[in-house]
């Protein structure tokens, strides 16, 4: 079977790692069935989506390395969503209504407070056509219900198992708006049949629109056992709590900004919440080991720690070629090779640089000014290669009789303002002469 599957996120705020999840599974199912990978943009909510968000879900989705075979807009094809609609009128299964909020809140605090669920009662299946002639004569526009069948609906989830949804326990979903436009339980069933999308994968918390959407299906005449489904357990953050569009820290933006490597994010997310450890690896090669058996029915829980971890084998193992268009101008292959080792994120690569090319000032070190005036003395005439460390603190070991710590640290201390980083022996010769009189003069005071 040709696969087709879809990732259809809403322009209504940036993506995160949880909606991000759903959006790699996809594209590597996609992939390794040489299927088809569609973007859909849900976007018939004119008054939260916008065109930079849209614009923003498209470039966030290429940095994590996925592209797509189509992109469509559901604002695009409000006549095919008309039409299907007009098919649920004639066969009575969508029905006008005329309650307003506050018509329906009451009624869901009665049937709550007598101990019911607080499902809609389907009032207007009995109006009657004289009395919505005078409901419509009194200027109330309708909006539109689709009744629900009253068979449960089943199906065999590809991670969750067998699943059930009791459409009886279940409001009867309003599917057109009074101002008449579409909501997304409606035409995402509708593009899913047009599209041909043979694989549905996302969140659990979608179990019970699964059940709705598949008995829609069957009203507009296609069979929902065409279609397999697969809901993945949420993720969580660190607290346990269900991750949210709002959680901007973890926002696929913020975390490109903050210099995670999208191959870091792209392996941790296509094992979370599964029995595979994450591997940095190509696209294709992740693709080529998915596989709904690995995933667990439990939620996963994600660690931006796991992430750093993958990110620093990711940063430590690149070479200059892929390193140098995000280094600092001027950067040379030798400042990287010297800094990759201890980074995190490559943004810290800029720290470093300000060490080796900037104007750093470092602290006044107490207590250490005769020996740091005895370290410039020492100081080799330029020029200098990677030896010129060794033979300078050698040459101070003789001359002070320091050793360890107390020979080396003073001396990191002044070049780097910092007591800890990349080697002394590759950094000293980037620093040059002159920056290093200067740090040493400023660190004795």
């Amino acid at each position: 079977m040709s696969v087709t599957v879809r990732f259809a996120p809403s322009p209504t705020g940036y993506l995160h790692v949880g909606n991000a999840r759903p959006a790699l599974l996809n594209a590597l199912f996609a992939r390794r069935f040489k299927g088809r990978f569609l973007l859909r943009l849900d976007d018939t909510d004119t008054t939260r989506g916008t065109q930079e968000f849209a614009d923003a879900i498209q470039q966030d989705l290429r940095w994590l390395g996925i592209e797509w075979d189509e992109m469509f807009r559901q604002s695009d094809r409000l006549e095919l969503y008309a039409a299907a609609a007009e098919k649920l009128k004639a066969s009575g299964r969508l029905y006008p209504c005329f309650e307003s909020e506050a018509e329906l809140q009451a009624k869901r605090d009665y049937r709550t407070k007598r101990g019911l669920p607080p499902i809609y009662d389907r009032a207007m299946l009995k109006l009657t056509p004289e009395q919505r002639e005078r409901a419509e004569a009194g200027g109330k526009i309708p909006y539109w219900r689709f009744k629900l069948s009253d068979k449960p609906v089943t199906w065999t989830d590809l991670v969750l198992g067998k699943r059930e949804v009791k459409l009886t326990a279940v409001s009867d979903p309003v599917l057109i708006r009074a101002d008449g436009s579409p909501l997304y339980t409606f035409t995402s069933v509708v593009d899913d049949i047009d599209k041909a999308i043979t694989h549905i994968l996302r969140g659990e918390d979608h179990i019970t629109n699964t059940g709705v959407q598949m008995d829609i299906m069957q009203a507009l005449g296609f069979n929902p056992e065409r279609v397999m489904f697969a809901h993945f357990p949420l993720l969580t953050g660190g607290d346990g709590a269900k991750l949210s569009k709002r959680t901007d820290s973890i926002s696929l933006r913020n975390l490109a900004r903050d210099g995670v490597e999208p191959a870091a994010l792209q392996a941790y997310l296509a094992t979370l919440g599964s029995s595979a450890d994450p591997v940095l690896a190509p696209f294709d090669d992740l693709a080529a080991h998915f596989d709904f058996r690995k995933f667990s029915s439990s939620s996963a829980r994600f660690d931006i720690g796991h992430v750093l971890s993958l990110n620093r084998k990711k940063l430590h193992a690149m070479p200059f070629a892929e390193a140098a268009p995000r280094l600092p101008p001027g950067a040379t292959e030798a400042f990287w090779l010297a800094v990759r080792g201890n980074l995190d994120l490559m943004s810290e690569a800029r720290g470093y640089w300000d060490v080796v090319a900037g104007t750093i000032v470092p602290p006044v070190i107490e207590g250490e000014t005769e020996f740091l005036h005895q370290a410039r003395d020492l100081l080799p005439q330029e020029p200098w290669d990677n030896e010129v460390w060794t033979s300078w603190t050698t040459a101070l070991k003789e001359a002070t009789g320091r050793k360890g710590k107390s020979l080396f640290m003073p001396l990191r201390l002044a070049l780097t303002g910092e007591e800890h980083g990349p080697e002394m022996k590759a950094l000293l010769p980037l620093i040059g002469r002159a920056r290093a009189v200067l740090r040493l003069d400023i660190a004795a005071n």
